[in-house]
């Protein structure tokens, strides 16, 4: 009963902070554009979301070792209003920085719990159906959010306030969450960076699958806005891009983890679905080089980069937690996020600066060089495992 009432208070929580988080980022880059800044620095400010990220990730497990995992998802929903409150104060731009530092940096603690706490207390025998609904909801955070900003205008200053709003619903949400024993190996699970050593030495495949998929879902998708600027579209349509990027995610993760629930050989199907999204990035890094002539290609290159990115994650997440619990699950998905981050960090100031200085033939090299190697790696091992079995 306490793990069902659990997973219903992280389903609510992370939907009402993460609609706060994806109309917060693109509601930003949209200020500081009218501040007239350039694109590199827009895209180091996007990358700084995933900075964050990478920074307190290495670290997850241990805190949440040190405090438990109710104590450290509490830590981790108070500070986002907190820094969000802190823009309304001020326009400057290296404490914007700083503010979105430590609102990211706790939006990683969050998203290494949650995860964790979905994939350990779902019944095995739904756990890629509950894990695709819950990444589901999330792809429909990345719509409502810039949808939302979207009707509102990034000029309303009521904009700012429903960001907030919207993160202390999902602080009062994070309340229901139960208390939870100690985790059975919380004295003998591997911790910070030797444990995520040991992770990343015992699975390289799957988190490479969370680099490629942080690369294109997130990375890619947080500048989007500048991207649908730099061709000429109206500021809501471009907020609109990060919508259906969200909604390719959204639209795809629930099959994908039903399928994941129904493989005969559920290791070597999920890496075979590895391949496929793989080479759809593939083509999406192609599609790039037409987008200065047909710009309506846009928006299929938007879809593409949320769907196939998104599900690379989904199954990556069923993976760890078909193997693992308790601590090590956590520092396993620690890792994971860690990889999807760094993707999403190197996507996002990478694509800022291609934007400026080569926005089709460098962008769509640097994609098809990505997606390119993450399809030879899973072919490479979907290959071992069918010989194993």
């Amino acid at each position: 009963m306490a793990a069902h009432r659990g997973l219903v208070a992280v389903f609510g929580s992370t939907l009402f902070q993460l609609s706060g988080v994806f109309m917060l980022l693109p509601l930003l880059l949209f200020l500081l554009k009218r501040g007239e800044v350039s694109n590199t620095v827009a895209g180091l400010f996007a990358a700084t979301e995933w900075l964050g990220i990478f920074i307190v990730t290495p670290f997850a497990s241990a805190i949440t070792r040190a405090m438990g995992r109710r104590n450290a998802l509490w830590l981790a929903a108070v500070t986002p209003p907190l820094t969000a409150f802190g823009f309304l104060f001020t326009d400057q731009l290296a404490a914007w920085f700083v503010l979105l530092l430590l609102g990211a940096m706790a939006g990683g603690m969050r998203w290494v719990l949650a995860e964790a706490f979905i994939a350990e207390f779902a019944p095995p025998q739904h756990r890629g159906l509950l894990i695709g609904a819950y990444a589901t909801m999330i792809g429909m955070t990345m719509v409502v959010g810039p949808a939302l900003l979207a009707w509102l205008g990034a000029d309303d200053p009521a904009a700012l306030r429903i960001v907030i709003g919207f993160m202390l619903i999902g602080l009062a949400w994070t309340a229901l969450i139960p208390r939870l024993p100690q985790d059975q190996d919380s004295e003998t699970a591997r911790v910070g960076l030797i444990g995520l050593w040991h992770a990343v030495r015992a699975n390289p495949v799957v988190m490479l699958a969370g680099f490629v998929g942080g690369f294109f879902e997130m990375g890619l998708s947080s500048v989007l806005p500048i991207y649908g600027l730099s061709l000429g579209l109206p500021a809501g349509q471009a907020a609109l891009l990060l919508s259906l990027s969200g909604l390719g995610g959204t639209l795809c993760a629930i099959p994908a983890g039903m399928v994941a629930d129904r493989f005969a050989s559920p290791a070597l199907g999920r890496r075979r679905l590895m391949v496929l999204l793989a080479v759809l990035l593939l083509l999406s890094g192609a599609l790039v080089l037409a987008v200065e002539q047909v710009t309506v290609l846009v928006w299929a290159v938007a879809l593409l980069w949320g769907s196939a990115g998104g599900t690379l994650y989904t199954l990556t997440m069923f993976d760890i937690g078909s193997r693992e619990t308790g601590i090590t699950l956590v520092n396993s998905t620690a890792v994971l996020v860690l990889t999807y981050t760094l993707g999403a960090l190197v996507a996002s100031s990478a694509a800022g600066l291609m934007l400026d200085w080569s926005p089709g033939r460098g962008l769509s090299l640097m994609l098809m060089t990505v997606a390119g190697g993450g399809a030879l790696a899973f072919l490479r091992s979907a290959r071992a495992l069918a010989v194993h079995h």
